[in-house]
């Protein structure tokens, strides 16, 4: 997870406005939101790489409620034109959604279904494979 941290620091890009990390309170805000506990993965994604733009994916945020990427919204959406209720969008991309289970495996949800094909064992294998390439 740290390597990865690293180098997704790295590679972040210098932006006008720069994101903010999430604070724990941030954290605990967006899980009352959205009635669901974070997976760990995600809890420590928002709090040490949240703030990392690289690429051409944007995945959630939990610092700014009126982002693009506050997971509160995000996943208002996803679960309107029907991701599963138990799963908790990790980015978006139109209307298609990598999610995050509570085991904390990511999978693709794309033309209104679980894409079976798509999988990683964790938020940071996703991070490595799919985010920092795209």
């Amino acid at each position: 997870m740290n390597d990865i941290i690293e180098q997704l620091q790295e590679m972040s890009e210098a932006v006008p406005v720069p994101l903010e990390l999430a604070t724990f309170e941030q954290i605990v805000e967006v899980e009352e939101e959205i009635l669901i506990p974070l997976p760990m993965e995600l809890k420590e994604y928002l709090l040490y790489a949240s703030d990392v733009i690289c690429g051409s994916l944007e995945p959630v945020t939990a610092s700014d409620p009126n982002s693009h990427t506050y997971l509160s919204e995000v996943a208002a959406y996803a679960w309107s034109i029907g991701l599963p209720r138990e799963f908790v969008p990790i980015c978006q991309q139109g209307d298609n959604f990598f999610f995050i289970g509570q085991e904390g495996q990511i999978q693709l949800w794309q033309d209104g279904e679980i894409d079976e094909e798509e999988s990683w064992e964790s938020f940071w294998e996703w991070a490595e494979d799919v985010w920092m390439r795209s």
